[in-house]
């Protein structure tokens, strides 16, 4: 099992720059950056689209562009998964999209991941011109236009939300024919044939989202001819317990990803080293 961290890169806690090289210096194999783009004061929207959440800590809005600081965080590591965790992908424009992950890859040597997630943030959504109901029809336009740029000289794509002409796009992203793509949430019908169609892993959040759900992306991969052993499971905000994680291996999890503290820079480092102990117990599992 591979063992990631992530946290919300902000000027408030430890630099994402220092950050990188001590969860590299301890031996993980992934650091994951979450995105949002800004919070609107309004705020309808209860944390996570639940209602009876408590409300949004200051951090959501705060946050780096994942991509910027992904971005640095290659130019001072060698062996380090740099992930983004998640990426709201329906609120984005694919084609800037497509060469901001090209881009990571292709400087980091092959190490980026592209988690992607649908969004919750109605509001957020909103001021992208992004329409709720749409989301996960619009994310797997971009995934698929994407997809296109990265894999062709010449690129095009036609869709009801998406159309690009027939255009040149580089750099190619290291990784063939790309990085790999995990879908976050949970998998009901619709999400795992997303999955099944255009990923290679799903990472469901711990606590929230039940594993034995990858039965669903199963047999979505079933219903299309494609191995579901292809799909990746892993586990976001997984519980840092050894024996919790070893269950989770035994069930199929191949990566687990901790969160770590929105606190100062000392706060954050003891939490890391803390939970270093479960890389090497979990090496085999």
């Amino acid at each position: 099992m591979h063992i990631g961290v992530e946290i919300f890169p902000t000027d408030q806690t430890i630099g994402a720059v220092e950050l990188a090289r001590e969860v590299e210096a301890h031996g993980y194999e992934s650091l994951w950056f979450p995105e949002h783009s800004h919070i609107p004061t309004s705020r309808v929207t209860p944390w996570g689209g639940r209602e009876g959440a408590p409300p949004l800590p200051e951090f959501y809005w705060r946050t780096f562009d994942p991509f910027v600081a992904l971005g640095a965080c290659a130019a001072v590591t060698t062996t380090l998964k740099l992930a983004t965790g998640i990426c709201l992908v329906a609120q984005r424009d694919p084609i800037h999209t497509a060469k901001e992950v090209a881009s990571v890859d292709a400087l980091s040597g092959g190490r980026f991941l592209f988690g992607i997630g649908y969004g919750w943030n109605k509001e957020e959504m909103g001021q992208h011109g992004t329409a709720y109901t749409e989301r996960r029809a619009i994310l797997r336009e971009n995934i698929l236009a994407m997809k296109q740029l990265w894999t062709n000289d010449v690129a095009s794509f036609d869709g009801e939300h998406v159309s690009i002409e027939p255009s040149w796009s580089w750099p190619k992203p290291a990784q063939s024919p790309h990085p790999p793509i995990i879908l976050g949430g949970d998998a009901g019908p619709r999400t795992a044939a997303d999955i099944a169609e255009f990923c290679d892993g799903w990472m469901p959040i711990g606590g929230r989202h039940a594993v034995d759900k990858f039965t669903e992306v199963v047999a979505a991969c079933e219903r299309i001819g494609r191995d579901p052993e292809t799909i990746e499971l892993g586990v976001f905000g997984a519980p840092p317990d050894e024996a919790k994680l070893a269950e989770l291996a035994g069930r199929g999890v191949r990566r687990a990803v901790f969160g770590l503290p929105q606190g100062p820079r000392d706060e954050v480092l003891a939490a890391l080293e803390a939970m270093a102990p479960l890389i090497e117990a979990m090496r085999s599992a």
